[in-house]
């Protein structure tokens, strides 16, 4: 059995109780650190902070004194907040995913059969429950796509009366009747799901159980990097986004 690898950890505090587990399992030695849910509502910001910490950790050795062999993230490209994020020192790793709820349902093709029809309906998960400030989370898809904009730039684009028209037609009023959880083995015993089934009844809207996986997660701290399913983005690369359902990044 070779040397087990030491790994920096960022990730976002959605993934924080699954991540923790898969940290008591693997053999590999790990410095997590978990950010805040709220990050994504402002990918800039989230780009700002995650680039700092890649630049830190890139000129310091691990907590056992050795340098890190990689530094592992636990997002996805998540409204495009991690395009253009550089690998300075250290390789970055991190699962080919637009957002969480493609982590939290363990593949890409998993996602698009759950959601391909419905990209931005929202869910909800352990993370989102106990962390988040409203207890769901819409998926970052369409913002990872490209048609994210903020209203400010659509108006310095196209001007207020276009603006306004483009605006209304990516972000239709709707009355969402369905709430979803996505539940992973680890953490079903919680009792979230059956709180929010509860909620879906005294509101009359239907209830939707997700079966998740922590695979993708699992899997980034164990080493086990299948480049179809994670991006490995040397020393003096950066992450691209792609705007495709297949590969959705790539390291120039």
């Amino acid at each position: 059995m070779g040397q087990a690898s030491r790994f920096r950890l960022i990730s976002c505090a959605v993934f924080q109780r699954e991540l923790s587990i898969a940290l008591g399992k693997t053999r590999n030695l790990v410095d997590p650190e978990f950010l805040e849910i709220s990050l994504h509502e402002r990918p800039e910001i989230l780009r700002e902070a995650l680039q700092g910490r890649v630049d830190a950790t890139s000129e310091h050795r691990s907590a056992a004194g050795r340098p890190y062999d990689a530094i592992l993230l636990g997002y996805g490209l998540c409204g495009n907040g991690l395009a253009g994020l550089e690998a300075r020192g250290v390789p970055l790793v991190l699962p080919r995913a637009h957002d969480c709820c493609t982590i939290l349902l363990g593949s890409r093709s998993e996602f698009l059969a759950r959601f391909g029809d419905k990209l931005s309906a929202p869910w909800s998960s352990t993370g989102y429950f106990e962390r988040g400030t409203s207890g769901f989370r819409e998926s970052d898809e369409g913002r990872s796509m490209g048609i994210g904009k903020s209203y400010a730039t659509l108006v310095a684009e196209y001007g207020e009366e276009n603006a306004a028209y483009v605006w209304e037609t990516l972000h239709p009023p709707s009355e969402e009747r369905v709430l979803r959880y996505i539940e992973l083995e680890e953490t079903a015993g919680l009792g979230h799901a059956e709180i929010l089934r509860e909620r879906a009844d005294a509101e009359n809207k239907n209830f939707l159980l997700l079966q998740g996986s922590s695979r993708l997660l699992r899997g980034l701290v164990a080493g086990d990097w299948d480049p179809e399913e994670y991006l490995v983005v040397p020393a003096g690369a950066r992450i691209e986004p792609l705007w495709d359902h297949e590969h959705i990044f790539e390291a120039r």
